[in-house]
């Protein structure tokens, strides 16, 4: 199951917060964003977060449907969401099943040694299931801006 540009992206199963069964099968006719962050209540995902909750008036009238996703449990992504008032879920990828589909899991060095990380990433899927946009190693400053406008010339 590998994902490629312009391509419909095979459907799966996770689990999110607001006890929903995700599949992208079930957003056909909305744009959905998919953004994978390293992890919850940490200073750059906190900061990520915010920038999507601050503009989800303007994607929810772009038409887009927004979930965040990392490897944390429900359990954390709930006080995370909670925390931050989040008006989007959040998708519990423990076992790794969509960060591997997603190509987003890293070797990093982390203090001399060698962990697997997430990259933070960022895919639009447009209305239709096919991926068309995916940025790749994201620096948060200025992303959820251009992610936005993306989803307004689809």
């Amino acid at each position: 199951m590998a994902l490629v540009l312009n391509k419909v992206v095979p459907d799966f199963e996770a689990t999110a917060t607001s006890e929903i069964k995700f599949s992208p099968k079930n957003y056909l006719g909305k744009k959905l964003i998919l953004y994978f962050y390293p992890k919850d209540l940490t200073p750059g995902c906190t900061t990520e977060a915010m920038q999507f909750r601050d503009l989800y008036a303007e994607f929810e009238k772009a038409g887009a449907v927004i979930f965040g996703v990392s490897r944390d449990n429900l359990v954390s992504h709930d006080r995370f969401r909670a925390h931050l008032e989040l008006p989007f879920d959040l998708i519990a990828d423990t076992e790794e099943k969509l960060c591997h589909m997603f190509g987003v899991v890293k070797n990093k060095i982390m203090y001399g040694k060698k962990v697997k990380g997430i990259e933070r990433s960022t895919f639009l899927v447009d209305a239709d299931g096919v991926l068309r946009q995916e940025w790749r190693g994201v620096k948060v400053a200025g992303h959820v801006e251009d992610v936005l406008e993306a989803v307004r010339t689809l």
